[in-house]
């Protein structure tokens, strides 16, 4: 419970500032492409430090590391909320500060993995990522509503709100006891040897291999999309708490996807589980048909009740496998192939916003969708992907992985 606290506290302060950083480009420059440039330099700090971040989480202390991204993170994000009540705000401060942020996010999410192993028997993991995503989900619902408004009050105030969450996420990390790692040899390894490590148990699983780059790559279309929701939305004559409300339907459809993940996961075989996100990520085509902000958000809405359950499975089953101490580095790995994509997702739909038209931007992504269904529909590892049953048994060879 005091971990779910600490990380509900910190990501609500996240959700609450991802929407409030591009409404605040948009007042200040009127540019889709600078609110998407600050999108891309929150995620591509995010992908650049995820593998130091990885290594960093097995070979020191976890809860330190993440006190420490904490503290930094509010310090920049207090500090963007100062130079917004000075009115001494430039645009080239906020793509750094949103940098630094993506940086410090990378480092607590590399320990944080630590500490969930830590708290949560292996054959209970499944069950407790879809507890994860359904706190990110109820996040999701309510966060970008609340900074719409608080934007709406104060271009400062969404700013404010997040540096004083991360001082009490940090009081609930202190309060815990249990240690977010099992006791360690010292490696005197070089750090390349080290690195490589994480790399080569990743790849020697064709499931999780398979899974780190067909669902990383779909952190394109996800990222992309939302902001394409915002800029039509402003552009459709919509107030910022009004696109608030249609980025927390999403939100809404995560947190009832949780709830009802456990059932799919005992309805569908896993292979089910995996292929019912991807070709609903096809349907945010209807937006040609029908070029209107509500529908391309309709249209996304069951993608959002499928993520909870595919990334149940995905990262359960990566967490349950792995041996703690390379848990930073293997979830790292997964986290660079994600992450590297992700930032081009925004980045992409501001510019193909700002040079074509809307149902020009979202064809890309409709089609990319399709191209990764077809994918893992044709997929030998997603088609052979393991039983969750194997669970309370997994070993950490390659055949245990199916």
């Amino acid at each position: 419970m005091l971990l779910q606290a600490a990380q509900l506290l910190s990501s609500g302060g996240s959700q609450i500032t991802a929407i409030s950083y591009p409404l605040l480009v948009l007042a200040l420059t009127g540019s889709p492409a600078k609110a998407g440039i600050v999108a891309f330099a929150r995620l591509l700090g995010m992908a650049l430090f995820a593998l130091p971040a990885g290594l960093a989480a097995d070979h020191w202390n976890r809860r330190r590391l993440m006190i420490a991204a904490h503290a930094v993170r509010a310090l920049v994000i207090g500090g963007l909320g100062a130079l917004i009540l000075l009115d001494e705000i430039a645009f080239w401060a906020i793509p750094f500060i949103a940098f630094v942020e993506g940086s410090g996010a990378a480092v607590f999410s590399a320990a944080q993995a630590g500490a969930l192993r830590a708290v949560v028997p292996r054959r209970q993991l499944p069950g407790a990522v879809a507890i994860v995503t359904g706190r990110e989900a109820a996040i999701s619902l309510g966060a970008p509503a609340l900074g719409g408004a608080l934007f709406v009050l104060s271009r400062a105030l969404p700013f404010v709100v997040h540096a004083v969450s991360y001082a009490f996420s940090t009081f609930a990390l202190l309060a815990m006891r249990t240690p977010f790692q099992e006791e360690r040899e010292r490696d005197l390894s070089p750090l390349r040897s080290r690195l490589a490590e994480g790399f080569r148990f990743l790849w020697a699983h064709a499931f999780l291999r398979t899974c780190a780059f067909l669902y990383g790559l779909t952190n394109f279309i996800g990222p992309g999309v939302l902001l394409a929701v915002l800029v039509i939305g402003k552009r459709q004559g919509l107030s910022g708490g009004e696109v608030g409300l249609l980025l927390s339907a999403f939100g809404a459809c995560l947190l009832l996807g949780a709830f009802l993940s456990p059932l799919v996961r005992r309805l569908l075989p896993v292979r089910g589980v995996l292929l019912l996100e991807l070709w609903t990520w096809v349907g945010c085509g209807v937006f040609l048909v029908w070029p209107n902000v509500f529908v391309l958000t309709a249209s996304i809405l069951p993608t959002a009740l499928a993520i909870p359950s595919t990334d149940s499975v995905v990262r359960g089953y990566q967490l349950a496998m792995t041996p703690d101490r390379l848990l930073g580095r293997v979830g790292s790995v997964q986290s660079t192939i994600a992450l590297l994509i992700a930032p081009l997702g925004p980045l992409a739909a501001g510019f193909l916003l700002d040079a074509f038209s809307e149902r020009a931007t979202i064809a890309v992504f409709a089609a990319f969708g399709l191209v990764l269904a077809f994918w893992g529909t044709l997929s030998p590892a997603i088609r052979a992907a393991p039983s969750l049953d194997e669970l309370a048994g997994l070993g950490t060879s390659p055949a245990a992985a199916g």
